[in-house]
């Protein structure tokens, strides 16, 4: 089990990263990471808390702990100089923060957020097929994921990504305890959505090769 977007104390979560790793680690995961909200006011603030915090637990954690951060709610025209700010202060993992239909987010940051070069577009909203192409061809994942609300639109973000070749990950976005997925709840997502268990055993192999990739 690998979770690539969840939060801590460090912007609108519940727990530190020692009691978010611990618990994980206990539900069986292979890795997961750390990426809070973040914007050019707190990105020098969170990711070297997060680096620090992987540089330490990992050390004795079975579960290996990401650096990483989600870009919410920037400009558009802001993404590309923040990915490069995020990687150069340590960020393993980018994700942008999609046009998701439960937020006002602006439009043109799905496509801002795939040219800028985030790994991962969280909970995408309506993706255009041009959008989703061009993850595909960048090797951007687009997100199912299992938060309440943002999921609405998991069974159109499959498809988009099924027609353009784009490649998907399942996510938490996990806030607190009661938010993180078992596998078996992960796997419901994704069959949720339109994948088959064929499908679905591809998109575990592609998040475990993003993971060894960092």
């Amino acid at each position: 089990m690998i979770d690539l977007h969840t939060h801590t104390i460090f912007s609108d979560g519940e727990l530190i990263p020692a009691e978010h790793l611990r618990r994980v680690e206990n539900l069986g995961y292979e890795a997961v990471a750390i990426t809070d909200h973040a914007d050019s006011s707190n990105l020098d603030f969170i990711i070297p808390r997060i680096v620090k915090a992987a540089e330490d637990l990992n050390r004795f954690a079975k579960t290996r702990l990401i650096p990483g951060i989600e870009l919410t709610h920037v400009p558009p025209e802001m993404f590309a100089e923040l990915v490069t700010q995020a990687r150069k202060l340590g960020a393993k993992i980018i994700v942008g923060h999609g046009e998701t239909v439960m937020e006002p987010v602006k439009q043109g940051t799905n496509m801002a957020a795939i040219l800028a070069g985030v790994d991962i577009l969280a909970h995408p909203g309506f993706i255009s097929e041009a959008e989703a192409s061009l993850a595909a061809e960048k090797g951007v994942y687009l997100e199912l994921t299992g938060r309440k609300g943002h999921s609405l639109t998991n069974g159109y973000v499959a498809r988009m990504a099924k027609e353009a070749g784009a490649l998907l990950v399942v996510n938490a976005d996990a806030h607190g305890p009661g938010d993180f997925m078992t596998a078996a709840m992960a796997e419901t997502v994704a069959l949720g959505a339109g994948l088959n268990r064929a499908q679905y055993e591809k998109l575990r192999q592609d998040m475990s090769s993003l993971v060894a990739g960092k």
